[in-house]
């Protein structure tokens, strides 16, 4: 059994009047992956410090293991503007060549290394840190939101380094599709208690709905037990031959247990205002050069943006994505060419930044209803507030009491009361729970405005995208094809191979080797092979156990119905074995099908582990 490592017992924490923890108690154990997860402010951030040290419990204990070697990825940092990235490395515990193999993984590319961090973007400055913390070989890493603002193909290398990381870690992330992929625990965070689940997110959203309905029905169960226990008291409570026994049900009463169920949170539904009406051409941009300076980052765009698109911008960090959306919404101004609106088009721009233009003075409720269009009334306001997780007092706040993330959701609220019919809205799910983002996904998916967004959570683009533009090179393509289907092509190289000229491709006459990313997706994709190979077996195993046991149900009952019982049994055998022959016969095709899919996993396994054989040997 793995030992622990860290342990919170019976640990409270309370900020003000709010009580963030309440006696609770976890444990993580050497080498698991858990993911952290919670409505926002109610504490993930809070353990992390607790667990590093930086909060101390106001009661309870912090168990740490002696062999405890803790790392903690926290989500901001303030880098001193002349540290290059070898210097910040220098006091990693990881010799400087590995570090640099490391880096190159995570696409940190030798010039970096003699760079100033705080020269390189958001995204690269997460790797940089992400780098840091694994270069201190911990055995318990803390990574609070780590994908915020990693480009796809970075997000994947994480991805897999985490499923193949021999050390524990916990996780906070909103990105459901991160965490099915790199975690094998979940603890929630709700209401002041900590609860420990294992599997995935999704066993822990089958598990959290089946064990509400099983209280549900137990709580059902205890109540009518109550309430028969009052009537008998009513009806013969009052009789002397029956007083006694009222008295001893009545008394009964006090030894039922009592089950308290929560309320349901109720669902976060946001209705974006109806967009002013506007022609079929949202925006027309004609040989558009973009940049900062005398550099250009993009240069010869031409797009037309639809009325009705939505458009997901994608590709690297430092390619341009933000700037591509500045250009759009007039924030930046053009080195050459145009950016031209169709007739009453107003722009909604969003990005991290803008929460730094609200006034620190007004409440949440005078600062959303001063972006807002004049149409919308203060009881839509106030809606959409309590949607973006400011009901009650909470909207009353003012400005400057907020946190970094709450000012974002201002933000991103005042563009969505402005009815303005193109968004265009960098990162705009960054500080938003789940409940939130399924809400805001819905309302995005719906809206009849023209949409340009950038967000690296992949099931939000998938969801809401109609169409995606790449940026890459300093040149933006529209991609022909479904997110899913860019996401695999990036998995495989195949669109910057596409992207190669024909010359290249006709000088190739030996395989190419294996690049990091194709090892990269060959480990991924054996071990999504080999997952379901898994769970192929034991659906097998499972299956052929119910056949073996209704089989010997049927012998049971033939040998009981060969001893001639009396008619009313014979009727209820002969019942019986029909229904067990047809469970049987249902069992056994499932166990086939199975089986069937089995065979074909294992050729598939094959084919790729082959494969793999080949590229191996043509790069050495």
């Amino acid at each position: 059994m793995a030992a622990n490592l860290i342990q919170l017992q019976a640990g409270s924490k309370t900020f003000g009047m709010k009580k963030i923890f309440d006696a609770a108690t976890v444990a993580i154990n050497e080498g698991e992956h858990v993911g952290v997860i919670g409505p926002n402010g109610t504490g993930k951030t809070t353990l992390f410090k607790v667990c590093s040290g930086e909060e101390t419990l106001d009661e309870g204990v912090l168990v740490r293991s002696n062999t405890l070697r803790l790392g903690y990825l926290v989500q901001e940092i303030t880098w001193n503007p002349d540290t290059t990235l070898e210097e910040y490395l220098s006091t990693c515990l990881t010799p400087p060549w590995d570090i640099k193999a490391l880096g190159n993984g995570l696409g940190l590319s030798e010039e970096m290394f003699h760079m100033p961090i705080s020269s390189l973007s958001g995204g690269y400055q997460m790797r940089c840190r992400l780098l840091h913390l694994i270069g201190d070989e911990p055995n318990l890493m803390l990574l609070d939101e780590p994908t915020n603002y990693l480009d796809l193909e970075t997000l994947l290398v994480l991805e897999t380094f985490l499923q193949e990381y021999r050390g524990a870690f916990m996780l906070i992330s909103h990105d459901r599709e991160f965490l099915r992929r790199t975690t094998d625990h979940i603890v929630e965070i709700e209401s002041g208690e900590i609860t420990k689940y294992p599997g995935t997110i999704d066993d822990y959203f089958e598990e959290k709905a089946l064990l509400r309905e099983q209280l549900e029905k137990r709580a059902m169960s205890l109540e009518a037990k109550r309430k028969s226990i009052l009537d008998f008291a009513a009806k013969f409570g009052a009789k002397a031959t029956k007083a006694k026994q009222a008295q001893a049900r009545l008394k009964s009463l006090t030894r039922l247990e009592r089950i308290e169920i929560k309320a349901l949170p109720v669902s976060a539904t946001i209705r974006i205002p109806h967009p002013t009406r506007i022609g079929h051409i949202a925006v027309e941009v004609r040989s558009l050069d973009l940049g900062y300076g005398d550099r250009r980052v993009l240069r010869g765009i031409d797009i037309d943006l639809l009325r009705g698109d939505h458009l997901a911008v994608v590709g690297l960090n430092g390619q341009g994505k933000s700037t591509f959306l500045k250009g759009l919404a007039s924030m930046l101004v053009p080195m050459n060419g145009i950016v031209k609106y169709g007739y009453q088009v107003k722009i909604g721009y969003y990005a991290q930044h803008v929460s730094q233009e609200l006034d620190p003075n007004r409440t949440v409720l005078g600062e959303l209803q001063r972006g807002a269009h004049l149409d919308i009334t203060p009881q839509e306001v106030r809606d959409l507030a309590g949607s973006l997780l400011f009901s009650g007092d909470a909207a009353e706040k003012k400005i400057r009491v907020l946190s970094g993330g709450e000012k974002a959701r201002v933000a991103l609220g005042k563009i969505l009361l402005s009815k303005a019919p193109v968004l265009v809205l960098d990162e705009p799910i960054n500080h938003l729970d789940f409940d939130t983002v399924e809400a805001l996904t819905q309302a995005l998916k719906a809206y009849p405005g023209t949409i340009v967004f950038v967000s690296h959570d992949r099931g939000f683009v998938q969801r809401v995208a109609t169409k995606i533009l790449e940026v890459r090179d300093g040149r933006v393509q529209l991609y022909p094809g479904t997110y899913d289907e860019y996401v695999w092509s990036l998995q495989k190289g195949a669109f910057s191979e596409a992207g190669r000229s024909t010359d290249d491709a006709a000088a190739k006459t030996d395989p190419a080797p294996a690049t990091p990313r194709e090892k990269i997706n060959y480990r991924e994709n054996r071990k999504q092979l080999e997952r379901k190979q898994r769970s192929h077996e034991k659906k097998s195993t499972v299956a052929e156990q119910h056949m073996s046991e209704t089989q010997k149900r049927m012998d049971t009952l033939n040998a009981e119905l060969a001893e001639n019982p009396p008619w009313q049994r014979t009727s209820e055998i002969v019942e019986e074995i029909g229904r067990l022959e047809k469970d049987l016969t249902e069992a056994e095709a499932q166990w086939v099908q199975v089986n069937e899919g089995k065979e074909k996993i294992d050729r598939e396994l094959q084919s790729l582990i082959d494969t793999q054989g080949i590229l191996a040997q043509s790069s050495q």
